[in-house]
């Protein structure tokens, strides 16, 4: 098997179409944190829903006019209906070639799996099959203790062991494959040592973020900011930051933003489109009913009736400031303080896309301060070794 190196979170980032198919509801795992609350083996995706969905976006150049497509394959767990997929992406690939499509050249199929069916021979032929355009992430959330507190099978055990079995062979085959680490309220205490099980695992980049929900308790923030310190002590001691990445840790978070300069959106709610079993299209996957815990969905049209520009409209006019309250604006760390606007709209008070949650403040405020520690020290560390100008400036990455 190749070598993939394309990476999914960098790969045509910022002008590449996100398309997500929701190929089912359903997952082997009932993973205590996830926000899809309606997850279920009823609703999968047909082939008809699929191709309709395809004909459409690619039939109407004029309304995606960005230069490359990501389709993100999503359940539920995606693998359990690999074969589906492997035809939709067959119908893809044949229509891009004989509409002369321009992301025939430059397109990317995208999967973030809970990697339990990943050695299976089926999803092994698919990736096989399509591995030239293939970004495929697998979510292990750490140690056994923090994996197996919150990633579990419907039967209440632990997936650990299940999961990690997989992590080699997805390593050879995605070498710089990143995985995706959720922080919630019990785990807190198991950071530090997660992060770096997962680097002793052989993976380089963890990007790791806490749930966007309101599950916080008091003291969280300060447990929070001690085990960051503690993971960045460990990182700079004993040399990390030069091969491998924590996303808890960038130069760009914690300033103050200019709402004239910086008013931009965080999500990307709008600028993407989901389709669901029912043909249903959304502004993204949170906006579909098995996502939404106290609200209804918001659909913005259809794979019959097309897109709803009217009801499409309202998520192109989101920014920073007509969701925020004037302390988030005029916050003196808001940068990087992030949202989702699935969750904004879930948790507001009314059926609303402008009221921005702030569960997650004294998180982010937490992650400024431990962030401020972690630059101050590696400065001063390579400064003292004489490599001030070693800093590559994204993430915790230092090349020299």
């Amino acid at each position: 098997m190749a070598q993939i190196k394309p990476n999914a979170s960098s790969w045509q980032e910022g002008i590449s179409k996100s398309i997500t198919f929701i190929v089912t509801k359903d997952c082997q795992l009932a993973c205590k944190y996830c926000y899809l609350v309606g997850k279920n083996a009823g609703e999968r995706m047909s082939f008809e829903v699929a191709r309709q969905a395809v004909d459409y976006i690619l039939g109407n150049p004029q309304l995606f006019g960005e230069k490359s497509a990501v389709f993100d394959f999503i359940g539920g767990e995606p693998f359990l209906e690999v074969e589906l997929i492997d035809r939709i992406c067959d119908y893809i690939k044949v229509q891009l070639f004989e509409r002369e499509h321009r992301w025939f050249t430059s397109y990317r199929f995208s999967f973030s799996t809970n990697g339990v069916n990943y050695h299976e021979e089926r999803v092994q032929r698919y990736i096989e099959k399509n591995y030239r355009h293939l970004s495929i992430g697998i979510t292990i959330d750490g140690t056994p203790a923090k994996h197996n507190l919150n990633r579990v099978y419907k039967n209440g055990r632990g997936s650990y062991s299940d999961v990690v079995r997989n992590i080699p062979l997805w390593l050879e085959q995605f070498p710089n494959g990143g995985t995706k680490v959720t922080i919630s309220s019990p785990d807190i205490p198991y950071i530090r040592e997660s992060v770096l099980h997962l680097y002793s695992l052989g993976i380089k980049e963890v990007n790791i973020n806490c749930v966007f929900e309101d599950v916080w308790a008091e003291g969280d923030d300060l447990l929070f900011e001690d085990q960051l310190v503690q993971l960045a002590d460990d990182i700079i001691d004993n040399g990390y930051y030069r091969d491998y990445a924590c996303s808890f840790f960038s130069e760009i978070i914690g300033k103050p933003l200019d709402p004239k300069r910086d008013n931009q959106n965080w999500c990307g709610a709008g600028m993407m489109l989901a389709v669901d079993a029912a043909g249903c299209f959304y502004p993204c996957t949170r906006f579909a009913q098995y996502s939404l815990r106290s609200k209804k969905a918001l659909a913005i049209g259809s794979v019959r009736e097309g897109i709803n520009q009217n009801r499409l409209r309202p998520f192109l006019t989101l920014d920073r400031c007509t969701q925020s309250e004037q302390e988030c604006i005029s916050c003196e760390v808001a940068g990087g303080c992030a949202w989702c606007q699935g969750e904004n709209y879930d948790a507001a008070e009314t059926p609303t896309i402008y009221r921005r949650s702030t569960a997650i403040c004294k998180m982010h405020k937490a992650r400024v301060r431990a962030n401020n520690y972690y630059w101050n020290k590696l400065y001063r560390k390579l400064e003292l070794e004489g490599e001030p100008d070693c800093l590559a400036k994204k993430d915790t990455h230092v090349i020299c």
